[in-house]
């Protein structure tokens, strides 16, 4: 196993920087020097995981292939990176706590008063270096949530001390990402917000080896001598990181200001010449489309768009590869009636019913669904969203008037929609809906089976209610079709209307495995679809 190189990321001034952009961006430029490297992130927060925290408190919950409920930026890691992550990418306080307390109560502190210092700190310790389990890494990056000065950072900025400690000075790295802010009143840009970012850092034990300064306007030489001189980092490492047109400007941009240089000259790991044909490749296609078509994306955590992130992501990667620019038409489904439906949806080309829990909204969704069903409009309904459109079909269609879901009415007469039986007898709320990758056998002759060209797949889920078997031989017929089923337990993964040009529902989310490298099958066969659609006009 080789021995890796560590990196940490912190942030200072103010949150929403992007560490985990530039720290997938590194990575990316890491991996064209033909480097193996994985990141993770450590957030602060008490929760166990995100899976219970609302999408305006955190955006979207990103899951991994083995079920682990994440923060979103995970889904850039996997998206830039073309990598899979694990539970061992994302570790919380809460996490870390928990597995302190399990240990005292098996008694493996042999008597010792627990405390924050070893205890905590060796814990977040070991999570850091078992990222390495198995994956014979060459970098380890570590993204630390929050900014430096946060209470709740303490413990896990104290464990990264001792890692650059024991790890010496030519194995590990720190970066710290800060805001330079521009005062429009004076016409300058202001370095003390920094400078007092970097000494809170330094009065924890650690010190920057590289500033990436966030900036609307470009730092002239004067200030970042000025920055290098007061937060004791060489010119060179002073990494200027403007505004982008696209977050996948980034790694070009890191690279032209030298952030990978100065990494691999820190760790002293040999610099090669990377190798970023297909990257730049992708960023010529996506800023030359031929067309642009409308997307509407229908949900209910519309006015934060990090609660649909890795679906706006996979539109982008879809787009590209269909060389158009796909415009998101954000619809909030609590808007939507029958008699203004039209003002929100004529100009679309194609139409998604967004994925999400609870009541509020639904009635809007199946508005949604009855629009795109019956005016032709290439469909794409996403967990929620394809059960949305099996309630449709079936009291629209089939006449089955209280057709509904137990997550809407937990009496309903005719619940097309139940709970997993699986699920029944689950208390706890975090971490047990059926999560992670699951297998699913496609039929021949269904737009999935076309999409995939294969039989068998496997796509990662995030639920608690399935559609209920007891209603396929009434709602299912030869225009409403099961397209997909998971060979063991049988649940219904895919659903097409085949009396339609396109027409999909999948029980799991596609926008968890697609990346800039691997668009996702189901996104680019529906935005083809949406082009089709628009040409026809």
């Amino acid at each position: 196993m080789n021995k890796p190189k560590y990196i940490f990321v912190t942030g200072g001034v103010t949150s929403s920087l992007g560490k985990g952009i530039i720290s997938a961006s590194l990575a990316r430029l890491l991996q064209a020097q033909g480097l193996n490297v994985s990141i993770q992130k450590l957030d602060p927060y008490i929760n166990v995981d995100p899976g219970t925290l609302n999408p305006y408190e955190h955006g979207e919950c990103y899951v991994t292939e083995d079920g682990a409920e994440t923060d979103l930026d995970l889904g850039h890691y996997e998206r830039f990176l073309s990598i899979n992550t694990s539970q061992r990418n994302n570790v919380t306080t809460g996490k870390i706590y928990q597995n302190v307390i399990e240990k005292e109560r098996k008694g493996e502190f042999l008597g010792k008063t627990v405390q924050v210092i070893p205890h905590i700190t060796n814990e977040i310790k070991e999570n850091i270096r078992n990222l390495n389990h198995k994956n014979n890494l060459d970098v380890i990056i570590t993204e630390i949530g929050g900014t430096v000065g946060d209470i709740e950072s303490l413990p896990f900025l104290e464990a990264v001390r001792q890692v650059v400690y024991e790890e010496g000075p030519d194995n590990s790295m720190v970066i710290h990402l800060t805001l330079i802010p521009f005062l429009s009143a004076t016409g300058e840009l202001k370095t003390k917000p920094t400078q007092h970012s970097v000494k809170t850092l330094m009065e924890l034990g650690l010190k920057a080896d590289v500033l990436v300064c966030r900036t609307e306007r470009e730092l002239s030489d004067e200030i970042k001598n000025k920055l290098a001189l007061f937060c004791n980092v060489k010119f060179d490492c002073v990494i200027q990181s403007i505004d982008v047109e696209t977050i996948y400007d980034v790694p070009i941009k890191m690279m032209e200001e030298g952030l990978d240089k100065v990494t691999l000259e820190k760790l002293k790991i040999k610099e090669t010449e990377p190798n970023l044909d297909k990257w730049k490749n992708f960023l010529h296609k996506l800023k030359n489309p031929t067309h642009q078509i409308n997307i509407g994306l229908v949900g209910k955590y519309i006015e934060l768009s990090d609660s649909y992130k890795s679906i706006l992501e996979s539109l982008i990667h879809a787009g590209t590869e269909n060389e158009v620019k796909v415009n998101v038409k954000s619809i909030h489904s609590e808007h939507i009636e029958r008699e203004n439906i039209g003002k929100h949806m004529s100009d679309l080309d194609g139409i998604i019913v967004a994925p999400g829990f609870g009541q509020r909204g639904l009635d809007g969704k199946i508005l949604a669904v009855e629009y795109a069903r019956v005016n032709k409009i290439p469909f794409l309904g996403i967990c929620l969203g394809m059960q949305m459109a099996v309630i449709e079909y079936a009291r629209n269609v089939k006449k089955i008037r209280y057709a509904n879901s137990t997550e809407i009415s937990e009496k309903c007469k005719d619940p097309v929609i139940d709970l997993m039986t699986s699920q029944k007898e689950i208390i706890n709320m975090g971490g047990t809906m059926r999560l992670g990758a699951w297998d699913c056998e496609l039929s021949k002759n269904t737009i999935a089976h076309k999409v995939y060209k294969k039989k068998l797949i496997s796509e990662r889920h995030r639920h608690r209610y399935e559609f209920n078997n007891k209603y396929s031989k009434t709602i299912f017929d030869d225009k409403f079709i099961i397209a997909g089923l998971n060979p063991d337990t049988k649940l219904v993964e895919i659903i097409e209307n085949t009396d339609h040009p396109w027409f999909v529902g999948v029980q799991f989310h596609p926008e968890y495995k697609s990346s800039v490298y691997n668009p996702h099958p189901i996104f680019v066969n529906f935005v083809k679809a949406s082009l089709k659609k628009y040409l026809n006009k």
